[in-house]
């Protein structure tokens, strides 16, 4: 007996799910099987689903070139595949002896590369694609903080970047990535994304918003990533996406850039989300093609000039890109004013060459001229110039780097300067550090004091290794006393 078309549809899905070792239900295979490309095939795409995912890593050009971490990887076996949307961005195969965790190595914890998946590399390339001056970005959704450091190496820490994350617990994180990866242009901000067009209308240059997902395109990464996934979960994701671009749009300069992003496939929360805010603005919205944004982004290219990532196209994650352009003034329906106090004020002329001048004769560092120096109490910040116009309308977590405690030593004030600030401030192979071997290394991260052959060492120092700067202690004789930041410590695990 012949069956209908829905019926070899219905026993087709049933033989996938047969040969699925990752969690895919039934509706959600019905649901790819209507969505996917005619150039691409269900079989393809479920054996990607069941295929483990290639380990990839973008370089942190903020520390180290592209050029020099190449080679220095390579010297240590590691091969790296260029990411073809990313210049920064390599997949990465270790030489099977190598068993310690990516995150444990010596050149992640000092920050010269950053753990990435291909596909999430995608929405900051289009970002900064033909968009040369860029001074202020909202990075609406941004934990852990792999788009908002990529933001900040792509500006070379110049202009500033708002990282907003709504989950209290994941504030944490984006925290400590954006320290370890030497991030001076940041402010952090904990608030539900939908605020800020009340709060903050026609202000940033370009807005990511990598919204909230129910993660389809996640699988290969985390094969039940689905266990809880359901059709009707999928529209109550929708409802907060439209709230959450209808914000980034009202917050979003005439003439800026809007990259809306998900690692979901199907299409109810990605193209139906831009096509909402085209219907609901009109002609203030544009969308604006992302064909030619790499070699080959064509096979991923929807008819509106999207881009619609099934895992099998480039052997990644699934992922979904638009890039939208405002060309006209929106207004919310209602605007917020911030009545908090602002605890920050600049430092004089005189008082800011005062802190230059001791950073100078500590660590032989300047500071950057697009930056200036803050007070808050007993703290000295350095903030970005570009954060200017946020200052005093938004309460902001952390802005920019804690660069010193001011004490007191008889009349005179003194500086205790913070690891963040100097790891950020050190370029690599810079002239005045210690450097250890790998035995000290180690030490060192685990929290140790480490003792030296040198016997007359004063102050604070840099400590190096291979080349990099690891962390500032204090020489107390032939003693280094360590003041790597407690939180930081590890104690098992880590590179030999």
């Amino acid at each position: 007996m012949a069956h209908s078309h829905s019926q070899r549809i219905i026993i087709k899905i049933k033989e996938f799910a047969l040969q699925s070792t990752a969690f895919l239900p039934k509706e959600f295979l019905s649901l790819v099987e209507t969505i996917i490309p005619n150039h691409l095939n269900m079989d393809d795409f479920i054996t990607m689903c069941n295929t483990p995912l290639r380990k990839s890593i973008r370089v942190n050009t903020l520390k180290i070139t592209v050029l020099d971490f190449s080679e220095k990887m390579q010297a240590q076996g590691w091969q790296l595949e260029a990411i073809p949307w990313c210049e920064t961005g390599f997949w990465l195969q270790r030489p099977d002896s190598q068993t310690t965790p990516l995150g444990n190595t010596a050149e992640h914890l000092a920050g010269l590369f950053y753990i990435q998946e291909a596909s999430s590399m995608l929405p900051v390339s289009a970002l900064v694609y033909n968009n040369p001056d860029l001074e202020l970005i909202l990075d609406m959704a941004a934990a852990p903080g792999s788009k908002t450091t990529q933001i900040a190496a792509c500006l070379d820490n110049t202009g500033a970047i708002i990282a907003n994350e709504y989950s209290s617990s994941r504030v944490k994180v984006l925290a400590a990535n954006i320290q370890r990866c030497g991030i001076t242009n940041t402010a952090i901000t904990h608030f539900d994304g939908k605020i800020f067009g009340e709060w903050l209308p026609e202000m940033f240059d370009a807005i990511l918003l990598d919204a909230p997902c129910s993660g389809e395109g996640t699988l290969r990464k985390d094969p039940n990533a689905m266990k809880n996934w359901d059709l009707s979960s999928i529209q109550t994701i929708a409802s907060v996406q439209k709230e959450l671009i209808k914000s980034a749009f009202y917050a979003l300069k005439t003439n800026g850039t809007l990259i809306y992003s998900t690692c979901t496939l199907n299409q109810q929360e990605n193209q139906e989300i831009c096509l909402y805010l085209k219907k609901t603005f009109g002609d203030a919205v544009v969308f604006e093609s992302l064909e030619n944004l790499f070699p080959h982004a064509h096979k991923a290219l929807t008819p509106e000039g999207f881009l619609h990532v099934f895992p099998q196209v480039y052997d990644s994650e699934g992922f979904f890109i638009a890039r939208i352009k405002k060309t006209a003034q929106v207004t919310p329906t209602k605007i917020q004013t911030y009545k908090g106090i602002f605890p920050f004020s600049p430092l004089s002329q005189k008082q800011q060459q005062l802190v230059r001048n001791a950073l100078s004769n500590s660590f032989h560092l300047s500071l950057p001229t697009d930056k200036t120096l803050w007070r808050r109490d007993k703290e000295i910040w350095l903030f970005p110039n570009s954060i200017t116009p946020i200052l005093g309308k938004i309460r902001l977590e952390r802005t920019g780097l804690k660069l010193a405690d001011i004490f007191n030593k008889g009349k005179k004030e003194q500086y205790r300067w913070q690891h963040a600030a100097i790891m950020a401030l050190t370029d690599y192979n810079h002239h005045s550090m210690l450097e250890v071997t790998t035995e000290l290394a180690r030490e060192w991260y685990m929290g140790r004091d480490i003792k030296t052959e040198i016997k007359e060492g004063m102050g604070e120092v840099i400590i190096s290794y291979q080349g990099y700067p690891i962390g500032i202690g204090k020489w107390v004789r032939n003693k280094i006393k360590n003041k790597y930041p407690r939180e930081l410590v590890r104690d098992n695990n880590l590179f030999i």
